[in-house]
């Protein structure tokens, strides 16, 4: 590698840099992270075996002649996937389990040293600086990645953070009076709860310290950028800016949206990014594709080629703030959760934006049940209170002329609706289900 990468690689720095100091740099993690794995993990140390494959002829131009690596390969062979020995593990990570059974990661102390400077950046990405005071409003225990990770990179930051956690709206707001956080960080669909708390508590929430809030879980951008009805819905009644967020366990990095709001940018010294069709071939400017990362500079469990599953639109082009990054659109969906109703091929995404149309519905759950034949039913579990007909009218019109095909509807409790979507045994709210 040049003398000029390596000055260049400093904290965020690499982004701003042209294309071809970029690649070079990517070739020679790349070389490092082929050599670390052949020589320590047990699964790819076989694979390459079996295939025959002699990692020194292996570059970013023939990278998609590699196979990939699956979910189903961590299940089966999970630790097979470890590169050192569980003495030098320091934390152990689960995944979310949103489509599977939940899979261990092992994090060594440099994989966390990694994971604090990858939530740095992207902090510094969404506008963030020493100055600012993070609420954070997730999980930061049970296993659980993103809580800790945002702790970390808030730390490599020199900010501060309020460890909340997914409290109550009361909670919250006690903690925004008192510490007077500038940014939040949270599930977004919980941030128009927080503002009704206010309204029916009167708190005065346009005038807090509250700037910025950082969203992860949960898209509020459409693929053309604009806010989808969630994003909408918050913007119209609180004048914050939100930063949308993609990450996962499994590739220990982020995708975040700079200021100008056009796509969470990638950082290249973390991972490799590929974004395919079905076939496997790298789709075009503004395509819909699958994310497939490669992980660079990770100790403890490596991937080559992992295919995620999720489904974005990809950027390639500049972006206007200066970064010469790659830029992903908002997840649509994951290719198993792909929806065949009537005729029409939904994402559960394009329901959940009909249903946030409707600020009456505070709480939600789809319910997908498939055939011998492949074809999907759909229903929507509403709260009972809203069972009226003037709404059941407007709800199914709004069906119909967004997605031209009209779900099942069945009102249930309130207490009914809430064990459903907040399993005391899931990390994640279930705003999707498939039997």
């Amino acid at each position: 590698m040049s003398e000029k990468t390596e000055k260049l690689i400093r904290p965020g720095e690499i982004e701003f840099a042209d294309t071809e100091t970029i690649r070079q740099m990517q070739e020679h993690k790349l070389a490092e992270m082929l050599s670390f794995i052949n020589k320590y993990s047990p699964f790819y140390k076989a694979k390459f075996k079996e295939l025959n494959i002699d990692i020194r002829n292996v570059s970013i131009d023939n990278l998609k002649e590699l196979p990939f690596t699956t979910k189903d390969d961590l299940a089966k062979f999970n630790e097979q996937f470890l590169c050192t020995d569980k003495s030098k593990v320091a934390d152990y990570i689960t995944t979310s389990g949103t489509t599977s059974e939940p899979v261990t990661f092992y994090l060594t102390s440099n994989d966390l040293n990694r994971i604090a400077y990858n939530e740095a950046v992207s902090l510094q990405c969404a506008d963030g600086s020493s100055n600012d005071i993070f609420q954070i409003m997730i999980t930061i225990d049970k296993l659980f990645m993103a809580g800790m990770a945002y702790f970390l990179g808030i730390q490599k930051l020199n900010a501060a953070a309020i460890r909340v956690g997914p409290g109550t709206p009361n909670a919250q707001w006690e903690y925004i009076h008192r510490f007077k956080p500038s940014t939040l960080i949270a599930i977004p669909s919980f941030i128009p709860k927080l503002i009704e708390y206010a309204l029916e508590n009167k708190i005065d929430y346009k005038n807090t310290s509250v700037k910025k809030i950082i969203c992860l879980g949960e898209p509020v951008r459409q693929p053309d950028f604009s806010f989808n009805e969630l994003g909408k819905r918050i913007t119209s009644q609180w004048d914050v800016k939100l930063y949308s967020t993609y990450a996962s366990t499994e590739m220990s990095a982020a995708f975040t949206e700079c200021g100008k709001g056009n796509g969470g940018h990638s950082h290249p010294e973390l991972l490799i990014l590929e974004v395919v069709d079905d076939n496997g071939n790298k789709v075009r400017e503004g395509e819909l594709g699958e994310v497939v990362v490669t992980t660079l500079g990770v100790e403890g469990m490596p991937l080559l080629r992992y295919r995620t599953g999720d489904l974005c639109h990809v950027y390639y082009s500049k972006c206007s703030c200066g970064r010469n990054t790659t830029r992903l659109g908002p997840v649509m969906g994951r290719k198993q959760q792909m929806i065949k109703y009537k005729g029409t091929t939904l994402f559960p995404q394009t329901i959940f934006n009909v249903l946030d149309m409707l600020p009456q519905i505070k709480l939600y759950q789809v319910e997908v049940k498939r055939d011998e034949f492949n074809n999907d039913s759909v229903t929507v579990y509403i709260d009972i209170h809203l069972k009226t007909s003037p709404f059941i009218q407007e709800l199914l019109s709004l069906f119909k002329s967004k997605i031209r095909v009209t779900p099942l509807l069945e009102f249930i409790s309130e207490d009914e609706l809430n064990s459903r979507v907040h399993k005391t045994d899931k990390r994640k709210t279930e705003k999707i289900i498939y039997l």
